[in-house]
This record gives structure tokens, sequence and C-alpha cells, in this order.
């Protein structure tokens, strides 16, 4: 380190008094500066934290299935192992958390740890409810100069995701007019599965289910290998929200880096015939998002389930898209999935003569590992991409988006008081109704 990055660097206190910050002195990897982390959820998505957690003290592991909680414990044999995420939280050494359960807990995981003062990644989605959202969302906005928080929409990384906020933001589309994101994934189910047989004695069941309404067991619940069991149960109102916070969390990541929004105005939707039990395959949401600084006012849509946008231009076929997002502005569209992007200066005035590309020194650094800048943040400055502020902005919008849909109506939205204007029964569907005993405040 030269000597101005190094005086930089430091604070000085008093007359020739200098205090180093903890990694100059030590470095990042340091014993004393290695952060005490509690794995909740150890397969699956929880697998996939082994090798970016490794690099730091795991002293925790926690899962309702105890075949699952033994395989953690073989890559981590030193820490101690729950199977109730509520005990797991209450370790004293503990100071940050990373969530990997189901759908439905990750609300109270997240919002129990951050009330213990422990930094948070929770996997996506990070609510299953618009009251959900907000809740997370205040708490670490409360917390937000302590905690470093993360959401777990990983494909965030890919430096396409910079590309696109560039072009955008640089004008290379004009003046920005909607934004629009899909994903074709199907997944139909008839409603809840019938009790079939008993819960496996390695299996705690109750605590599984958590704070949703009881259902009988069924093995259907836990089929599907690591990474895609979700989809054995995140259909079920009651356990998760569908495609919408699957991989609608990563897709509407695309646009909503883009765009800088906060929260709708307003929410409509169609789709597959309301069922009081399952998500709907087929659907399409559409947002009003007000102006900001840069852009005007602007409408934000989500599609799912082979249903698309309308082509931008002929020779271009968004259905070979399988998860991508679409911007439309005065002078042209711009197409993109997770690790590419193509621009079609198509509209009058598309010539590109208005557009400067960005030198390459001025583009948006790389992210560096999207688990890797979170163990960063929770070490130093405490930025991450996609904080709870982000993100809980954004699944807020999209749990809105299924309450505009389950009421059939086109709703007004106060984001401020979050609280649906001009039809009161939508209002009901806000939030979600917890078991006795379960609190998401705890």
């Amino acid at each position: 380190m030269k000597r101005r990055q190094f005086l930089q660097s430091a604070a000085f206190i008093g007359a020739g008094t200098l205090i180093l910050p903890r990694t100059t002195l030590f470095g990042a990897n340091a014993p004393s500066n290695k952060l005490n982390i509690a794995l909740i959820g150890t397969w699956g998505r929880g697998e996939a934290h082994f090798g970016s957690i490794s690099t730091e003290n795991v002293v925790a592991l926690c899962d309702v299935n105890e075949e699952h909680l033994a395989f953690g414990a073989r890559k981590f044999p030193n820490a101690k192992t729950y199977v109730d995420w509520r005990q797991c939280l209450d370790q004293k050494d503990i100071n940050a958390v990373v969530c990997c359960t189901a759908d439905h807990t990750h609300a109270f995981v997240a919002n129990w740890a951050m009330n213990r003062g422990q930094h948070v990644y929770c996997e996506k989605p990070l609510a299953n409810s618009v009251e959900e959202a907000r809740v997370v969302r205040a708490n670490f906005l409360k917390n937000k100069t302590k905690l470093a928080t993360q959401c777990g929409t990983q494909r965030h990384e890919h430096e396409n995701f910079n590309r696109v906020r560039e072009l955008i933001r640089d004008g290379a589309i004009g003046e920005l007019e909607s934004v629009c994101a899909w994903g074709d994934r199907q997944i139909p189910r008839p409603g809840y599965l019938p009790a079939e047989g008993e819960p496996p004695k390695h299996l705690h069941y109750d605590l599984w289910i958590g704070p949703s309404p009881m259902h009988p067991y069924n093995p259907g619940y836990f089929k599907g290998g690591p990474g895609m069991n979700c989809l054995s149960w995140n259909m079920y109102w009651d356990f998760g929200s569908g495609q919408v916070g699957d991989m609608g969390s990563h897709t509407m990541d695309l646009a909503w880096n883009a765009i800088d929004p906060t929260l709708p105005t307003s929410a409509e939707a169609k789709g597959d015939p309301v069922h009081p039990e399952v998500t709907p395959v087929k659907l399409q949401m559409h947002f009003e998002h007000p102006a900001n600084d840069w852009r005007p006012a602007i409408r934000v849509s989500w599609y799912q389930g082979k249903v698309f946008p309308e082509n931008p231009v002929s020779y271009v076929d968004l259905t070979k898209v399988g998860h991508g997002a679409m911007f439309e502005g005065s002078k042209g569209f711009l197409v993109c999935d997770f690790t590419s992007r193509v621009l079609l200066p198509g509209r009058k005035g598309g010539d590109l003569t208005y557009y400067k590309p960005r030198p390459k020194d001025a583009l948006l650094p790389p992210m560096g590992g999207f688990q890797k800048q979170w163990i960063t943040a929770c070490k130093g400055d405490l930025k991450t991409s996609c904080d709870f502020e982000y993100s809980g902005n954004m699944i807020e919008q999209m749990m809105l988006g299924l309450v505009a849909y389950r009421v059939g109506k086109k709703i007004k939205y106060d984001g401020a008081a979050g609280k649906v204007i001009d039809h009161p029964e939508a209002n009901e569907l806000l939030s979600r109704k917890y078991r006795p005993g379960w609190t998401l405040n705890g």
C-alpha cells in the first residue's frame, strides 16, 4: 500500500494518534475478524453456501430434517446443531445468519435475526406477503447503520446486470417508457396434497409447517433434488408464492436494477382462474410507477407460464428467451436475459447518434461474488447490491400484484401507508394469518 493510500485508510485521533481499521491490521480473514455464522437450512440452497461461508466460523447449523442437519455437520463438525431456528438464533456468539429455509419462513428468520443484531443473508423470496416485506424492510432501515443484509438473487452478480443498467441510464433506447420481465416455467398443481403416511422420524414436520396453517403430511412436499426441491411446495399459497416469488425474484431483478424504482401506485393482473389453494401458472401483472429524478412515470409488468409481452419487432421472438426482460424507450428496445442483451434501435429517430457508450474506465465495476459481497459488507461498509430495502421494495410489488390477481380488480396503492385505497377487500390479502404461537416480530 502506498503511503498516501495508507493514510487515507486510517483515522487520526488527537496529536499523532493513529487508529487503523481492523482489516488493515489483521486482514479480512484473520481469526479475529471472522464472522460467527449460523446456517439455517443445511441442504439444497444451504449447500450452495458451503464454499463461501467456509472462510468464516460456522458456529451453528439448523434444519428441521435431521438427515440434512447431519449432512451439514459433516462439513462443519464444530458447529452446534438445532432443529428449531428460534432456538438457534438465541445462541449468543452468532453475529451473522444465512437463511435457506422454506419460503414461508424467510421473513420470520430474517426479522428475528435482525432483532438480535445479526447480519442476514436470506434466500429469495424475501417475503411471502406485502406485510412481511414491509416489516422486514422497516426493521432493516432501522438498523442499516449496523447490519449488512442481502437477498439471495445471486444472478445479480452477472456483469450483464451492470451493462443493462448503463445502457438504460445512458439513453441507448431514448427516454424510458416501460419495462417488463417474464419467466416460462409451468408447474400446475390440483390443490394441497392429501394425507399420506406419517412423517419420518428424522423430519420435524410441525416445525416445517411453522407459522402456516397445518396441512396433513404427504411425502410429495419433500421430493426433488437439491436446489429444485422448492418446486414441490412453493406453488401452494400457504408455503410460497409460485413463480412470482421464485423466478420472479430473479428475473424482475434484471429490470429493478436498471430503473431505480420504489413502490408502485397501482397494480392489476389476470391469468388462470383464481384457485384457493394454488398459485396460478399463467399470469400477467402490471404496475404503475411514479417518475424519479432521471425518468418519467413508467409501466412495469411481469409475465409467466408461456404468457409473453408483444414482440418488439417482427424478427425478434421473445418466446425463445426463457427468463428475460425488455425495456421500451422512445427510440428503441433492449431485450436481455441474465447473461446477454441485444439493443434494437428500431423506433423513429433510433439512429444511435444520440448515444455515446461509456469508456471502459467508467463502467460499473464487477461485484466479485454475491455471497462474498455480503460477507465483506458484514465486516466493513455494510453495502450490498440487494439489501432488504432494494429487495423489500421489489417483493412488495410482486406480492401486491398477487393481491390484485386474487381480487380481480385494478387496485390503487398507497405505498407510504401500505394500504389499498380503493378496494377494502384487497387489504385483507396484504397479510397472512399465522398459527398460534408464531409471531413475525419475535
